[in-house]
């Protein structure tokens, strides 16, 4: 979902290393380690433990209030190292810009945190096979009284939009024609909602998701979310898929986890794993949406 920068949609509250914590166990912290060189698959395999990061930023990857790491990507995750025999999976949380830099410092093994699919980022990293796909949306003010659905109409209204620190949300509306004095940019999901309820812009741009998961925290808030869409660039749709991602030199592991990853798709037992978060069958990914694609647009 980014134009030549890693991060996407936000740092949420934390922007340092948060240090390591198991996931279905009370948080931990710890200094950074690296992890082992070598084969990481046998190393896993022989440890019975992984290592994970996270960008804290729901729904896809976070820590609750509870102290336990949860979230799509963290459970499928989990899921999917079970069915390889690695039992132990713990997770480091660092801002979303570093994740892919504190995967190659070898800080952890794999990014779990619903990353999407952008040939900038695959040009540094070896991402999974798509794990799932996502609409944007826009955050309105309740009614929609400007009947803004997509980022032309931001354009043709000349309304103000949000967007995350980073987030492709900005490339996808310059694309379309939206004026950069349009655009604001904020650092978290709850000031984007802030902003549409306090008037400050008039709409907010994010994954569907994202913004729907924004509104089920703030049941009073004034505002709604638009029906999802793609967004266009240069006459085409523009289709968004996360996955998760690896260093290039562990194509081993990788194809173990997207053997498996598969098997949860095929199954639905991804399904049953990830509606807690907000996702449904809707967004499996489609047989055509690949990586391989998605890497090189």
């Amino acid at each position: 979902m980014v134009h030549g920068e890693w991060s996407r949609r936000e740092f949420f509250r934390r922007s340092a290393v948060l240090g390591a914590v198991t996931i279905g166990g009370p948080v931990l912290l710890s200094a950074c380690t690296s992890t082992s060189s070598g084969d990481a698959l046998q190393a896993a395999k022989d440890a019975k433990k992984i290592k994970i990061g996270i960008a804290n930023e729901a729904p896809y990857g976070f820590t609750d209030q509870a102290g336990k790491v949860t979230g799509e990507a963290p459970e499928v995750a989990r899921a999917v190292f079970k069915a390889m025999g690695i039992d132990n999976v713990e997770a480091e949380a660092v801002s979303f810009d570093q994740l892919i830099p504190a995967l190659n410092a070898r800080k952890y093994d794999i990014v779990a945190a619903g990353m999407n699919i952008k040939k900038e980022r695959c040009d540094a990293a070896a991402f999974s096979i798509p794990d799932y796909s996502a609409l944007t949306a826009l955050l309105v003010p309740k009614g929609n009284p400007q009947q803004v659905l997509k980022f032309e109409d931001i354009a043709a209204k000349k309304v103000k939009v949000a967007v995350l620190s980073a987030a492709v949300e900005k490339g996808y509306a310059t694309d379309s024609g939206v004026a950069e004095d349009q655009i604001v940019t904020l650092d978290s999901q709850d000031n984007t909602l802030r902003a549409v309820t306090d008037g400050r812009v008039y709409c907010a741009a994010l994954t569907d998701i994202s913004l729907k998961d924004v509104l089920a925290k703030s049941p009073g808030a004034a505002a709604e979310v638009t029906p999802g869409f793609d967004p266009i660039k240069d006459g085409k749709p523009v289709v968004s898929a996360g996955a998760f991602v690896f260093r290039k030199d562990d194509n081993p592991l990788r194809e173990a986890f997207n053997a498996e990853l598969k098997k949860l798709h095929d199954s639905g037992e991804w399904t049953k794993i990830v509606t807690p978060f907000g996702f449904s069958a809707d967004n499996l990914p489609k047989a055509d949406v690949t990586t391989e694609k998605l890497c090189a647009v």
